[in-house]
């Protein structure tokens, strides 16, 4: 990085307007771009599916901050995975997931890509050796999510680095957790990441999208090259709110962990919690790991009840100052029951989620106010 980051997040790919000086990237809400002579596109721009220049200036700031060679920006964060998995994978391939893998990214695998042809296997990815177990022949990626969804473990990213790449596959963070402000996988080995930026990237729960950052230039292209063939493109102004949100990404993420650190502290001593999941505590089991790759714990903390499943609803529904809801990384907080929400997909199977599992994306208000709202929701 030749910039800080937070002084990359304001500026990267935002150059003010050189017409008018704009400091803020307009929104270029245009379909097509008139040519100077047949093929004489200007800068490049010739249908804003190809590109379009308020895209453009969210992908290279994307790319900045993750240390990427190639950044792009997608209508969501499952469309990056799709344009992805369809770049790199062919019918008859493999993949590894994690077992506590994201309900849409398992349904992906599980109920779209698996009818094309793609094989998968679910493994703990904090057992090294079990992932490299798992490799085979046709392996072609290894799909990690460091902390995970919504149980928060962690992955080490650069050991796993090495088996992917000792097998012949290429490793995939999903960074959407952390957010490239207190993590950046790239540095660590990771091939591409991948971002839901509808989270913290965006940060203000009004725009949905998703991101890919390549750290090969040739890998980019190719992923550049689907991306346009298959058209799940981030509109202009999606991308303008978008990096309307990444200029305020650190000091929000700095508040976001203030937050969660309080609530994860005391959710340990609450009596009416039996298990605490959060990286920042030091009995978490991956907390030497996310302490070496992290520069901060994040917003995301899990919990399991006394008293099973009802429980646990209970709780979703009586809090208020955490609003009930899907989703995560915004400003407000949010709490859910992921095991009828947001990890309905994964019902039955080997990655389901425990029935008592409360989950809250930690905001950035006043920590003594969440605290009471959770008091009155544990009752």
């Amino acid at each position: 990085m030749t910039h800080g980051f937070d002084t990359l997040a304001i500026h990267a790919g935002q150059e003010p307007d050189p017409r008018t000086g704009a400091v803020v990237v307009p929104i270029y809400q245009t379909s097509t771009y008139k040519q100077d002579g047949v093929g004489g596109l200007r800068e490049g721009y010739e249908y804003s599916r190809s590109a379009n220049p308020t895209r453009t200036a969210l992908e290279e700031c994307l790319q900045a901050l993750e240390g990427g060679r190639r950044g792009l920006a997608f209508a969501s964060g499952l469309a990056a995975e799709d344009a992805l998995i369809r770049t790199v994978c062919k019918p008859g391939d493999h993949v590894i997931i994690p077992d506590d893998a994201y309900g849409g990214t398992f349904r992906l695998f599980a109920k779209v890509a698996e009818r094309w042809g793609i094989s998968w296997t679910s493994v703990k990815l904090s057992d090294v050796a079990a992932v490299r177990s798992a490799l085979r022949p046709v392996t072609k990626l290894v799909w990690v999510e460091t902390p995970t969804n919504p149980l928060l473990g962690i992955a080490d990213i650069a050991a796993l680095a090495g088996v992917a790449h000792e097998g012949g596959a290429k490793l995939v963070v999903d960074n959407t957790f952390a957010s490239p402000y207190l993590q950046q996988p790239l540095s660590h080995g990771a091939d591409v990441v991948v971002h839901s930026t509808t989270k913290y990237v965006g940060g203000h729960s009004d725009v949905v999208g998703g991101a890919l950052i390549a750290a090969d230039a040739g890998l980019g292209d190719e992923l550049a090259y689907h991306q346009n063939a298959m058209g799940a493109v981030a509109g202009p102004f999606d991308a303008w709110l978008t990096l309307r949100g990444i200029k305020t990404l650190a000091v929000r993420m700095e508040r976001h962990s203030d937050n969660a650190e309080r609530i994860a502290e005391y959710l340990v001593k609450h009596p009416k919690v039996h298990t605490v999941y959060y990286p920042g505590l030091p009995e978490h089991q991956g907390h030497e790991i996310a302490a070496k790759q992290m520069h901060r714990f994040g917003g995301m903390v899990s919990f399991r009840v006394q008293g099973g499943e009802q429980a646990a609803v209970e709780v979703c529904n009586r809090a208020k100052l955490f609003t009930l809801g899907e989703s995560l990384g915004g400003v407000e907080s949010l709490i859910e029951h992921p095991g009828r929400m947001t990890h309905a997909s994964v019902a039955g199977t080997s990655l389901e989620v425990p029935a008592d599992l409360v989950r809250l994306s930690v905001g950035i208000e006043t920590v003594d106010d969440l605290l009471a709202d959770l008091a009155e929701a544990l009752g």
